[in-house]
């Protein structure tokens, strides 16, 4: 485990712990998914999927917050069930999480190159080769390499460049989200009667297909405990932390899926594509709000890279410190005090992963999900023990 005698900055405050949690949650699902949501559930059924939800994840957050006071070290889930169950349910934990913060952080460059391609056509050019169906041309590689290459020099050169640079993104998203909001109040109210039709007494299948995506849509508040030594925080208060992030992202979520459902009816939200972009372009009847969603989308998925990020690399840092990677993973920057080893290797991950294909990233979109079941059921148990 980390070394108890702090090597880490301690440079997060309350604010900064918040911002990271919500925002890591906040990536690109809810553009094309909130739609779905609608569509299958009803404005009202999505919202009571969402609340029923929550409250699952706050449960699961809950034992994150005893778990990390009592235990303030980097690498969250590996050092509760290390404490709890031994090395070898901690060695487990570890690649669980790892997976799954690895597996978004992959995803996450692929999605960057689709929604400027929606804003400016990439030209094709370099092509490469066609993996599970997809052209993977040089051009398109190109975006997400340089950006997965400057959020690592970011984290690289310290938390606290690394909390700024997660503030100001999400400012700009949160004001793109409370554009989309007053859009749906101001425009659409005749569409949520419609929207309204179908509710969990009518489609209780739908309902229970929303409930089931909501825990993917909140993984992102776990990794406040992954910089548990790094925050300058009283113990007490990393509940306000968690849990406070958790209810933030909730309102997040209910509210475009009432925009989504005020802006357009349900065939406009069910149609493939992004539906968020959709019902606003339906309700405006231009295509320039929807390119104002898209920025907006595309600092979500700034965001939520740089946090899973973050996640990973004091996972793996943990790890090498432990002995269960090479004690290089475990290096401290001389002079950023940081896990730089770490954080280039997970950078060095999401900055080839595009080489894959767009297609070919489900697998690590679906390796995510597994480790992220896993991790979670190991610190309910480790909390329990």
């Amino acid at each position: 485990m980390p070394d108890e005698n702090v090597q880490l900055k301690r440079t997060l405050g309350l604010s900064d712990l918040v911002v990271l949690a919500f925002s890591t949650m906040i990536g690109w699902g809810w553009v094309s998914l909130t739609g779905k949501w609608v569509y299958d559930g009803g404005w009202l059924g999505a919202t009571f999927a969402f609340c029923a939800g929550v409250v699952l994840c706050i449960f699961v957050g809950l034992a994150y917050c005893e778990l990390t006071a009592m235990f303030p070290y980097s690498g969250g889930e590996l050092v509760f069930a290390n404490k709890a169950l031994g090395y070898h349910a901690s060695y487990l934990t570890g690649w669980m999480i790892t997976f799954a913060y690895v597996g978004v952080a992959a995803w996450e460059g692929p999605a960057l190159a689709t929604a400027i391609d929606y804003l400016v056509p990439i030209p094709r050019l370099g092509y490469l080769f066609t993996i599970s169906g997809f052209p993977v041309y040089t051009s398109w590689l190109i975006i997400p390499f340089c950006t997965g290459l400057v959020l690592t020099l970011i984290n690289v050169r310290g938390m606290i460049l690394s909390a700024r640079f997660q503030t100001v993104v999400t400012i700009v998203l949160a004001l793109g989200g409370i554009f989309f909001l007053c859009i749906g109040c101001g425009l659409g109210h005749e569409m949520a009667l419609e929207n309204l039709s179908v509710s969990p007494l009518t489609n209780v299948k739908g309902f229970f297909a929303v409930v089931l995506a909501v825990p993917a849509m909140f993984v992102g508040f776990d990794v406040i405990p992954q910089v548990a030594e790094e925050m300058h925080v009283p113990r007490g208060k990393v509940s306000k932390a968690i849990i406070g992030a958790i209810c933030l992202a909730a309102i997040w979520y209910i509210a475009m899926i009432i925009s989504a459902s005020l802006c357009a009816p349900r065939h406009v939200l069910g149609r493939d594509g992004l539906s968020v972009v959709n019902a606003i372009n339906h309700a405006m009847g231009s295509d320039i709000p929807g390119r104002i969603i898209i920025v907006t989308a595309i600092m979500g998925i700034l965001t939520s890279w740089n946090g899973f990020l973050i996640g990973a690399t004091r996972v793996l840092y943990s790890m090498g410190c432990s002995g269960m990677l090479p004690s290089s993973f475990g290096k401290i920057h001389g002079k950023y005090r940081t896990p730089w080893i770490s954080a280039m290797f997970v950078g060095g991950i999401s900055m080839v992963t595009p080489l894959l294909g767009r297609n070919s990233l489900v697998y690590f979109v679906d390796a995510s999900s597994f480790g992220t079941v896993i991790a979670y059921f190991l610190v309910a148990l480790s909390f329990l023990v």
